[in-house]
């Protein structure tokens, strides 16, 4: 298990390439991967901070448990059954990419959360260029 998890931490330090000062925190359950020493160590090498909830508590982790919840609904129980394993996980690719890059939200103006987020540290960008000015 945590061959797995160590797997897309490094996925994700490599797609996003946060910061190492500190401020990124990944808030996990209380699953010996995520605990395991291998994974902290390598949070701590990446300059991340460890948070785990309670344990027997779902609600210190709901946006998770939202999105789990679905995925589960939009993808995994409405094309049931699945063949292969493989299949899961090529469906999956595709479902992450239009939930992120695709997907339109009235919030935040009908566009998708991606464009947000890149809209969000532009700004940031700019605002940083003005102080430094």
């Amino acid at each position: 298990r945590t061959d797995f998890v160590l797997d897309a931490l490094e996925q994700a330090l490599y797609a996003r390439q946060p910061e190492r000062d500190g401020s990124l925190v990944c808030h996990s359950d209380r699953g010996s991967q995520y605990v395991s020493i291998r994974y902290t160590e390598r949070l701590a090498e990446a300059g991340i901070e460890p948070s785990v909830g309670s344990k027997g508590d779902s609600y210190d982790n709901a946006l998770a448990e939202t999105i789990n919840g679905l995925y589960k609904a939009e993808l995994i129980h409405r094309r049931a059954p699945w063949k292969t394993k493989e299949a899961v996980e090529f469906a999956t690719l595709e479902w992450v990419a239009w939930f992120n890059h695709h997907r339109l939200l009235e919030p935040i103006g009908y566009i998708p959360p991606a464009e947000a987020e890149a809209n969000y540290y532009r700004q940031l960008a700019s605002q940083n260029t003005e102080v430094v000015a």
